[in-house]
């Protein structure tokens, strides 16, 4: 799923794959450039084996941003239930920061608080620092839009659920067409309007990434 550069979200492309692995994306990608994605701003992703890896194959400017709900649920993995809003309410103070100085200062006072008990936590931020932090540099508006895979597993579970209910199919091509469908209906159904704030985000993305949107989108105003 992305994001056009009015807002919109649109859904490109169905696979059905029994291993997501570096193969499998990278083959994804060179697809998606194939038919005609030229070029990719931010891709936020979760921690899928070599998805960022593939991206970066195709697409060599791409920034790729780690999805900051998955790295919370993993650190919370860790939490007894008495404590995890405690520590949910510490870890916000790292990835809602302003800027990285002041995250990587949250960071420091999170280890200190919490790192007798939960160590596995802030390693686990500290290894994929580099991934986290790329939305930090970003107004609130952009944030918004890239800090997150939620959009895509919410769709994905609805597509489970259409599946599941329906039960067999006489063939993988059969179940594709089911979904094919079932993505139509909600494209047109939920996603008519623009991301919130877009306004704010597309002139962000003007300021930021200007030439690489005016050599893909020529008629981009």
């Amino acid at each position: 799923m992305g994001y056009t550069l009015e807002g919109e979200k649109d859904i490109l492309g169905l696979w059905v794959e029994e291993t997501e692995g570096a193969k499998f994306w990278l083959k994804v990608m060179t697809e998606l450039r194939n038919r005609g994605v030229q070029d990719i701003l931010i891709a936020c992703i979760d921690g899928l084996k070599g998805f960022g890896d593939a991206i970066h194959s195709i697409f060599p400017h791409a920034q790729i941003q780690g999805c900051i709900v998955h790295q919370i649920r993993y650190s919370l993995n860790f939490v007894s239930w008495k404590e995890r809003k405690d520590v949910a309410h510490d870890l916000k103070d790292i990835y809602k920061a302003d800027t990285e100085e002041e995250a990587l200062r949250a960071l420091e006072v999170f280890k200190e608080k919490w790192d007798t008990r939960y160590p596995s936590i802030s390693a686990s931020w500290e290894r994929n620092w580099e991934k986290i932090i790329p939305f930090l540099s970003y107004p609130p508006a952009v944030r918004k839009v890239i800090y997150t895979t939620n959009a895509i597993e919410s769709l994905n579970m609805a597509l489970r659920k259409i599946i599941k209910n329906r039960g067999h199919f006489p063939s993988q091509e059969a179940a594709c067409k089911l979904l094919f469908l079932a993505l139509k209906r909600h494209q047109q159904k939920n996603w008519r309007k623009s991301a919130p704030d877009w306004g704010q985000a597309r002139t962000c993305f003007y300021i930021l990434f200007g030439e690489r949107i005016q050599k893909a989108y020529p008629m981009a105003a």
